[in-house]
């Protein structure tokens, strides 16, 4: 449908009735797509000034989530979460710090947003460049749902982990689904049935945590507007939750549905515990795959980083209503083959465990691509993001859509 992107992270509907896309760039450009795919000469908005430096190659970090304000025809508020540099109260050698942040659309010019409008609403600190999540999504409730990954390094530990891993620490915000309210306070306020409320053991941003590294979140516009995560795992299985509020997910206890060992990542074991440190029950996944990096012989592995997507509720292909589409990064971390799936719904209530299966495509067959993320427009139709290569430079990035043939 489009191209010309380096790395696309989220492509969301305008809401001004135009039927006009944004295209966020992980360089920290968003563009402006007409309904046909064409790009507006001028960005919506660039802030690659805001950005801390990104690595000349493979990075995780970048303009990685973008959302509009629920009222957003009224108020035209814009919210962002980007990495930007280490601000001077985090720890010397940590890298960058994740901001959170409100802008307006310019009264000037309605395709532009006001570059002087940001209010900064959170600042975490990053101790490495990856696992930044970095997925925004307002729920049906009205508040925005924000997904931050565990820190980085690997197996939830070395600089800036916590003893127990920061996926199962309480006390910080990394390996997290966050929720704010961004009406009400200064710079915003957290919602009083929040978990951690109180903040008496943990704290009050906390939605649901136990998460590596969520890459990409959404909600269901339909059914029960249930809140899915594609949570990346670390060398053995790849997984997709529904997010609880109050919900432990595991990390780094677990890995999917299986026993992880942080200092033997390949060889899980056995037993391990069944709740976290307060004595909460530790939630399964949906669904799991394993990961061809620790199972490289395996037939059944599926890639090695899943790609969280959206459950279609568009009309254009009703053989996937009610369905979850997702994607594996790519099978290779040099070459590009990603691969998209499709999950159902077991029929039976006492079954939790979705069942998966490839999305069968026609033309082209295979997406030869590496699967950033996915969009959803406005009539519930979904867009598949991709890379050419593993890379934040180029031109190689496409926005596809699903089609019927």
């Amino acid at each position: 449908m489009a191209e010309g992107f380096t790395s696309p992270t989220t492509l969301i509907p305008l809401d001004d009735g135009s039927g006009r896309l944004l295209v966020a760039d992980q360089i920290g450009i968003i563009y402006v797509l007409t309904k046909d795919g064409i790009k507006a000469e001028q960005p919506f908005f660039d802030v690659r000034s805001r950005l801390t430096k990104l690595i000349e190659g493979f990075d995780e970090r970048g303009l990685l989530g973008l959302a509009l304000h629920p009222a957003f025809k009224e108020n035209r508020k814009v919210y962002l979460e980007y990495s930007a540099p280490r601000r001077d109260s985090a720890p010397s050698d940590w890298d960058s710090t994740l901001h959170v942040s409100e802008f307006k659309v310019s009264e000037a010019d309605p395709a532009r947003v006001e570059p002087s409008s940001e209010r900064v609403l959170l600042e975490i600190d990053k101790p490495w460049f990856n696992h930044n999540a970095g997925c925004l999504a307002f729920g049906p409730d009205g508040y925005l749902y924000i997904s931050v990954g565990d820190g980085g390094n690997a197996n939830d530990e070395g600089r800036g982990h916590s003893p127990q891993g920061n996926g199962q620490d309480t006390t910080v915000l990394l390996g997290k689904i966050l929720r704010i309210d961004v009406d009400k306070g200064n710079p915003c306020a957290f919602p009083s049935d929040n978990p951690f409320a109180d903040g008496k053991k943990g704290r009050p941003e906390i939605f649901a945590y136990g998460m590596r590294n969520a890459w990409r979140i959404s909600f269901d516009r339909g059914g029960n507007h249930e809140l899915f995560a594609g949570d990346v795992g670390q060398t053995m299985f790849e997984e997709v939750d529904i997010i609880v509020k109050g919900g432990n997910y595991g990390w780094n206890i677990r890995e999917g549905f299986h026993c992880f060992n942080p200092k033997d990542a390949l060889h899980p074991p056995e037993n391990c515990p069944k709740v976290g440190a307060l004595g909460e029950p530790l939630l399964d996944p949906i669904l799991e795959y394993k990961n061809i990096n620790g199972q490289r012989k395996d037939p059944e592995a599926r890639g090695i980083s899943v790609t969280g997507g959206y459950v279609y509720r568009g009309k254009a292909l009703p053989q996937l209503e009610g369905k979850y589409v997702f994607a594996d990064w790519s099978r290779n971390f040099v070459l590009p083959d990603g691969a998209l799936f499709v999950a159902t719904r077991p029929n039976s209530p006492g079954e939790k465990k979705w069942t998966m299966e490839p999305l069968e495509l026609v033309s082209p067959k295979k997406v030869g691509a590496f699967i950033v993320s996915f969009g959803q427009d406005a009539d519930g139709e979904l867009y598949v993001l991709t890379n050419g290569r593993n890379l934040i430079t180029g031109s190689t990035g496409k926005v596809y859509k699903l089609v019927p043939m």
